[in-house]
């Protein structure tokens, strides 16, 4: 759990300090009112670029000096992160006061969220739905975000020499080909044993009001022939499409209503909804289970369109993953039911004790 944040200069936070008393913590305030910047500030814990996925520069304080901080105290360690305002684009990492890299973070902290952007995920692209995966998987194997690094890495000069003016290099092709190779069967295996770890947690679930959802890989998956032969046999389709066209870059997670034998994509805004927080319920039970640290949930919006049986039921499913929860609302009163809890309140960049 983060046992203190600290915020500077991010979005609309000027300074801003929670030292959470209670695994829930309950942010309320009017739209806009930075609720979900600190939801923001916390998902930037974790590799990649945070909940929003937007620019580092944009998430800079208007009136500030251009940079921006973050730090958390999580079991005794000491996890930062932000820019400055000399090289905007380039994030900075600490872990324990010592210059580090994103992936590094995973090792001390698991970070998942939800969002009301996240109610389209069945029905966007499936880069989507790939991230999403990969959050769930990095909880479980902490290791992927560096290999997912490196195959991105030798995926983008791969392409590079194949669309190149100039002939390829046919034994540099090759090298990188054999990275993606390598890089590519660890995300591809660690993907595979994250759905398939999830749908056994997931029949574990007691009954109630959230949907079930059958999970498995579909598209490019790594059964068939190696990756490394496909690539080699690929390059000229690749350098005409100007991308690689197979690989674990390829993948999508299915994601079915078990109830009703129908593609998540098909089912009804609130169902989709539901069949989300059952994955992230029980990926935190099972994350848990497997490292005996819950990830800490970001939940943004979460008990807006829930009713009270529902938020109820929500909730006690919440704490009995045994991690910490941060959630966001307009209105206290939706989190009446919760119990104990550091409730929040926050206007235009201000936190008070609510």
């Amino acid at each position: 759990m983060l046992s203190r944040l600290t915020v500077s200069d991010f979005r609309n936070h000027e300074d801003a300090l929670i030292v959470p008393a209670h695994p829930f913590v309950v942010l309320t305030g009017d739209n806009g009112a930075g609720k979900t910047n600190i939801l923001e500030a916390v998902s930037l814990l974790a590799p990649g670029r945070g909940l929003r996925g937007a620019p580092l520069r944009e998430m800079a304080r208007q009136d500030g000096g251009g940079g921006f901080g973050i730090a958390a105290q999580v079991d005794g360690v000491t996890l930062g992160t932000g820019i400055v305002a000399d090289a905007p684009d380039r994030r900075q990492v600490r872990v324990g006061g010592t210059a580090s890299t994103a992936t590094a973070l995973p090792e001390h902290l698991a970070v998942l969220w939800l969002t009301p952007a996240m109610d389209r995920l069945f029905t966007e692209a499936p880069g989507g739905r790939r991230r999403f995966l990969d959050r769930l998987t990095l909880a479980l194997h902490p290791g992927h975000a560096t290999h997912s690094a490196r195959y991105e890495a030798a995926m983008r000069a791969r392409t590079k020499l194949l669309t190149d003016d100039r002939p390829a290099d046919p034994s540099w092709l090759a090298a990188l080909e054999a990275q993606m190779d390598e890089h590519g069967a660890a995300l591809a295996a660690a993907r595979q044993d994250t759905v398939t770890a999830l749908g056994l947690a997931l029949m574990d679930q007691p009954d109630g009001p959230f949907a079930r959802p059958l999970l498995s890989i579909q598209g490019w998956r790594a059964d068939g022939e190696p990756l490394v032969d496909q690539l080699r046999e690929g390059r000229r389709r690749d350098a005409a499409a100007g991308r690689a066209l197979s690989g674990p870059h390829r993948s999508d997670l299915s994601v079915i209503h078990a109830e009703k034998g129908q593609p998540a994509a098909l089912c009804s805004t609130g169902e989709q909804k539901a069949l989300l927080l059952s994955i992230i319920i029980a990926h935190a039970a099972l994350v848990a289970q497997r490292s005996g640290r819950p990830p800490v949930l970001l939940l943004d919006e979460v008990a807006a369109h829930l009713d009270p049986a529902r938020r109820a039921a929500l909730f006690d499913r919440l704490a009995a993953t045994g991690g910490q929860v941060w959630m966001t609302g307009t209105e206290s009163e939706l989190f009446s039911a919760l119990g104990a809890a550091t409730r929040l309140h926050v206007e235009q960049g201000h936190i008070r004790p609510a």
